[in-house]
């Protein structure tokens, strides 16, 4: 082999080597820019699926308050629709009362709001051609009862003694200006109860009436029966 040759394999040798240690570097480098962008993207997959677990968690939060939100409106709304028909229902018992108790309730209201003894009474159709005259009557008593002197038992045991009572009960009531609740000719729109009216003011004793104005501050009495407290 000739100098030439020598100084060509030499070259070539050192060529290789070069070439070696460039491949070696760049393999080198692209295994740390590989290592570098797949932490990365490890990274980057860990944070995106931190964030979905947290939205996750986020809505299912959200979703999960405007269902007890739901659920108590419905719940509420249920407590509202029961407690609307408790009260519906002792309207309808109040109306479907035994005449002779319905008599006796409506006499004894018409008497306890009267203020002078003097007022027009008046019913719904039905019950002032029904009831309307033995309620007022029987107000008419009551009002009287209330002025009237108590007379001895011994005196009113017999029957004339309770012609006597009446009288004096009757006169009392006259000179007091009380017990005369007239039956009025007119009807009202109502299921029940009554309206009282004299010199142009009017007490409204219907039972829908009452029913409803009572309702606010029985509503939480009926609500403790009905429901278990929370």
């Amino acid at each position: 082999m000739n100098g030439l040759d020598k100084i060509t394999e030499r070259i070539d040798a050192d060529a290789k080597a070069e070439a070696g240690r460039i491949l070696a570097d760049a393999q080198a480098k692209a295994d740390a820019i590989a290592a570098e962008w797949a932490e990365k993207a490890r990274r980057e997959t860990d944070d995106i699926l931190a964030r979905g677990k947290k939205n996750a968690a986020e809505r299912q939060e959200r979703l999960a308050s405007v269902a007890r939100l739901e659920g108590r409106k419905k719940l509420l709304g249920a407590k509202q629709e029961m407690l609307g028909k408790a009260f519906d229902r002792a309207l309808e018992q109040l109306l479907g009362l035994p005449e002779e108790e319905y008599v006796e309730l409506l006499a004894a209201m018409a008497a306890k709001a009267s203020v002078t003894g003097r007022e027009s009474v008046a019913f719904s159709k039905r019950d002032r051609s029904r009831v309307g005259k033995q309620v007022v009557t029987r107000a008419n008593e009551i009002l009287a009862r209330r002025v009237a002197p108590k007379l001895p038992e011994e005196l009113t045991s017999s029957t004339a003694g309770a012609i006597l009572d009446k009288v004096v009960t009757a006169g009392s009531a006259l000179l007091a200006g009380t017990g005369m609740l007239t039956l009025a000719e007119e009807t009202r729109p109502i299921r029940g109860g009554f309206i009282l009216a004299a010199d142009g003011v009017e007490m409204n004793c219907a039972f829908e009436t009452l029913v409803r104005l009572a309702r606010p501050e029985l509503e939480r009495q009926v609500a403790d029966v009905l429901f278990v407290r929370e």
